[in-house]
């Protein structure tokens, strides 16, 4: 192998394992708060417009602004963190706006006799929720997951901006000192579809199961 290529992967090995970590935790990190909007979507007048305004917010505006505010805002407020968790903060921040979406809509798809039939045998409302609502829920928000941690994992490239050394930024470092860009983006672009084939295999498998576990 070329020795300025040799230098390629050590180097974005090592942005994989950044862009994993930072996504992974982002969807972790949003999914209560992106729980608590679905639920506030489905309530009152006012909870219900406060949900929308946040949506409104962080599905109508460009990620990178987001990350860049959140970025240079936090400094301002008092609060200092790493770029790296600066930028998770950020994207769990947006993709709790996304999330609610997709639990909002598995729960609503839900058939209504469903929760009557759980009514009519005794169940209560934390029974039927967790014993018929969720499993249904889930088996059906489950390639919407799917689809939004791929984006997100895509969207994790624009950390880049801020100093993460993500895939992206390790590509650019590796294209500056070895003049090889083609190869070092090529590179990256490779992790970025394993990544992707990989969390949708996992996903078919979790899809599988899940539908097995519902003919039980």
């Amino acid at each position: 192998m070329d020795r300025g290529l040799a230098g390629v992967w050590p180097a974005l090995l090592d942005g994989f394992t950044t862009t994993v970590m930072v996504s992974f935790s982002a969807l972790l990190l949003g999914a209560p708060l992106a729980i608590l909007l679905a639920a506030a979507s489905r309530g009152g007048r006012v909870p219900s417009r406060l949900a929308g305004l946040y949506l409104s917010f962080w599905r109508g505006t460009p990620i990178l602004v987001q990350l860049l505010i959140v970025f240079y805002l936090l400094p301002f407020l008092g609060l200092e963190l790493e770029p790296t968790l600066a930028a998770t903060m950020a994207l769990a921040l947006n993709t709790a706006a996304f999330q609610s979406e997709i639990y909002r809509a598995g729960l609503q798809a839900i058939p209504r006799g469903h929760i009557e039939a759980a009514s009519m045998l005794g169940l209560s409302a934390s029974q039927t929720f967790f014993r018929i609502e969720a499993p249904q829920a889930i088996r059906l928000m489950l390639p919407a997951l799917i689809g939004e941690m791929q984006a997100l994992v895509k969207n994790s490239s624009l950390v880049s901006v801020i100093a993460v050394t993500d895939i992206t930024r390790r590509a650019q470092q590796v294209a500056a000192s070895t003049f090889r860009p083609l190869e070092a983006y090529a590179s990256a672009l490779l992790l970025y579809v394993i990544i992707g084939a990989v969390l949708a295999c996992i996903g078919l498998l979790l899809e599988r199961h899940l539908s097995r576990e519902a003919k039980r």
